[in-house]
């Protein structure tokens, strides 16, 4: 009886747009029994991707409002479902496994969850990636563009600029691989969140110049930034490695092509002026450049337009162009859209 709260929970999540492929492993279910205690199980594996309000929930699940409002609103607590007030009246809805769930896991994540979401992917599980469109986009550094070709809604500091409130918290990704005993050289806690309203003070919480700061920082130490593939609603900056992102090893690991949604640039490196010197190689989170006869070569169709080895190359030879009108990817305008796409990509919708 257990086991069947777990299972309708994976299935619950599995038909919200981002997925959450089963495996013949199972291991999914051993991943919630890990984070999820079957009570919760049951009550969140009642949600749906629709926010819905106390009384329809009651209904369905069986029991009182009044029963369930205090343990959704712990769930919610969690990050393990996503509230919003509505009319005045609280709305619940399941929180996608990722981006969602997985990421609410920084004290969770332990050396045991770390094998079994390794395991997952190594299963299976990264079959979540293979459709469009994709949960994350590149933006480019921002030192990497003229100010003049760049798309608004792919220019970070913008983003950030016009913000009010900011924080702060770790990589789920590089904690993950660290409890795996991988090595990464990057810092852990440089994951972006923001608002565009004004909040309470909350633990975390950074300043708009410390924001931008470890934005810069980014850039300098070669990581790639990437948000929610959407035009508006973005209020998130991961800042990627290769080794240890999730979303950037589906191209680097899994041969998932189109696992992030590339930049709508590209990356020219200018072979007579190309010292040879292999920063760019270095940098490349993707390994999308390579030596050919002593010169740097961008591969363009592996280019994710990040801008890393604009901004790195220290003879100034490296730029990013914007591409054809033709062959620029215009993201979803907002999560709504996005997720009815995505819907309609995996054949959940018409």
């Amino acid at each position: 009886m257990e086991d069947d709260v777990f299972d309708g929970l994976a299935e619950a999540l599995d038909r919200l747009p981002n997925g959450f492929p089963r495996t013949s492993s199972n291991v999914e279910i051993k991943i919630l029994k890990k984070i999820f205690s079957p009570e919760e199980a049951a009550l969140a594996g009642q949600l749906t991707g629709t926010f819905e309000n106390i009384n329809v929930i009651s209904t369905r699940v069986g029991l009182s409002a009044h029963e369930i409002t205090k343990p959704l609103l712990q769930l919610a607590k969690r990050g393990m479902i996503w509230y919003d007030k509505r009319g005045g009246k609280a709305h619940f809805r399941l929180a996608p496994f990722i981006v969602g769930i997985y990421e609410e896991q920084v004290q969770e994540m332990d050396h045991e969850l770390a094998h079994l979401v390794e395991d997952y992917f190594q299963d299976g599980g990264i079959g979540m990636m293979d459709f469009q469109p994709a949960f994350h986009r590149v933006v480019p550094a921002r030192k990497s563009l003229k100010s003049e070709w760049i798309l608004p809604y792919d220019d970070v500091h913008s983003i950030i600029l016009a913000a009010k409130t900011f924080s702060v918290r770790d990589c789920i990704c590089r904690l993950q691989q660290k409890a795996l005993g991988r090595q990464c050289d990057f810092p852990v806690r440089y994951c972006l969140n923001f608002s565009q309203f004004e909040r309470p003070a909350q633990p975390g919480d950074i300043s708009q110049t410390e924001a931008l700061d470890i934005l810069d920082k980014s850039e300098e130490i070669g990581l790639v930034h990437t948000v929610s593939n959407v035009i508006e609603g973005v209020y998130y900056v991961c800042n990627c490695c290769g080794c240890c992102c999730g979303i950037l090893r589906g191209i680097t690991e899994f041969g998932i092509e189109k696992s992030v949604a590339f930049a709508n640039y590209y990356a020219v490196i200018e072979p007579e002026f190309c010292a040879g010197c292999g920063t760019c190689i270095e940098r490349c989170q993707v390994k999308a450049i390579s030596d050919r006869d002593g010169v740097s070569v961008v591969d363009r169709t592996h280019c994710i337009g990040c801008g890393l080895c604009v901004t790195g190359c220290p003879n100034n030879v490296a730029h990013l162009e914007r591409k054809p009108d033709a062959e620029i990817i215009h993201p979803p305008v907002d999560f709504a859209m996005w997720e009815v796409e995505r819907l309609h990509n995996r054949g959940l919708i018409e």
